[in-house]
């Protein structure tokens, strides 16, 4: 350890990004299913149109928009458009450089210098503790229904209770979760409502196109409410990292005098822009996905040993049922050798919280994983 680094450090691992994180190397062509992405690019005309712009109208050597005009209108546009609302604007926004460049500025507009702890329900998106824990920030975590994964509120609310030094100054909830594709049940929500006003409740809706169950409609009634969202995921713009934030006016202008000035590139600006301007073309594409999300669940359900959840989102989540498992093979080292099988036949998919993420991909790709899974299966079992 160098001796100037923080002593802490020591103890973080660093987050592994795809394709497959460690292990034996995948085929050169891979079903990319282990991080939630859409299976389809931008349309080749659209590639196009950010191609033209980039040539003709971006300056690369000018610093992009660092106020996000234009995309804070588009944004607040659609927003409105998806809730049928009209009250937001664009001073109820922020825009990052991905959802988590948000996470980090949220944390350091509200917790950083010992002034508050953190929140999570686990199994839940790991950047919350990961980005949390870089920035020294206590972490404090309850569990959630084994059946259901539904949060375990009476233990949220007695953390929330007992937590003093620091106190609970953020609540991170996930619409539908990840790694469980579940949404927030009424009793959920209905705890979130009663989270006091000094506690900031942040609402992941990463997956709300797929879902189609958002809460910004109450977003209003809320001052102590943050909702993220991301382009990443039905936008089709992974590569291009945007994702934004809305919230109360006061709120979002915190997050503004927090965040990295021109944190986001020219080119992404156009992309989400574009993107938008485009979405009647665009969005449609969601509906086939579902379609291929309940095809996939199906088959998913037929398979003996497998315990499938409810998808609400663009994914599935999977465990082994330990009761079928041979004696001999306990449900990690099954887990290991079902994940690398599929890894060795080029399905790449994720492995966390003592099961498997699989998103649902193209009809060719699900066909591929359903093939790849039940024949896998079939030398556990």
């Amino acid at each position: 350890m160098l001796p100037f680094l923080r002593s802490d450090l020591a103890q973080l691992a660093a987050y592994k990004p795809h394709p497959g994180g460690a292990g034996t190397e995948a085929p050169a062509t891979l079903d990319r299913l282990d991080t939630n992405e859409s299976p389809y690019d931008l349309p080749a005309d659209l590639k196009q149109k950010l191609a033209w712009h980039y040539q003709h109208s971006l300056e690369a050597n000018r610093y992009p928009d660092g106020s996000h005009d234009a995309l804070k209108g588009a944004i607040a546009h659609y927003v409105n458009e998806s809730a049928h609302t009209d009250w937001v604007q664009p001073d109820h926004l922020s825009i990052g450089n991905g959802s988590d460049e948000l996470i980090r500025a949220l944390l350091i507009a509200t917790c950083l210098g010992g002034e508050g702890s953190i929140l999570v329900a686990n199994p839940t998106f790991s950047m919350y503790a990961i980005t949390a824990s870089t920035l020294g920030i206590p972490v404090v975590t309850v569990g959630r229904d084994e059946a259901t994964f539904a949060i375990d509120v009476s233990a949220a609310q007695a953390a929330i209770a007992d937590s003093d030094s620091p106190a609970v100054r953020v609540v991170f909830v996930v619409h539908p979760n990840s790694p469980t594709a579940n949404a927030l049940t009424a009793a959920e929500i209905e705890w979130l409502r009663q989270i006091p006003d000094q506690i900031l409740v942040v609402i992941d809706e990463a997956y709300f196109e797929f879902s189609q169950t958002s809460l910004v409609g109450e977003l209003s009634q809320h001052p102590n409410w943050m909702i993220l969202r991301t382009f990443s995921k039905a936008f089709r713009l992974a590569s291009h990292r945007v994702g934004y934030a809305i919230a109360h006016p006061t709120l979002a202008a915190a997050l503004e005098k927090v965040r990295l000035p021109y944190n986001l590139p020219a080119l992404s600006q156009t992309a989400a822009l574009l993107t938008l301007q485009h979405r009647a073309e665009l969005l449609p594409i969601i509906d086939q996905i579902r379609q291929e999300r309940e095809a996939l669940g199906d088959r998913l359900h037929s398979f003996p040993g497998l315990r499938v959840w409810h998808s609400d989102a663009n994914f599935f989540f999977v465990r082994l049922d330990p009761a079928v498992l041979p004696a001999d093979l306990d449900a990690d080292a099954a887990l290991d050798r079902l994940f690398n099988g599929l890894k060795l036949q080029g399905t790449l998919i994720r492995k966390t919280s003592g099961g498997l993420r699989i998103t649902v991909g193209t009809p060719e790709e699900n066909q591929r994983t359903g093939d790849r899974l039940q024949a896998q299966l079939g030398d556990l079992f």
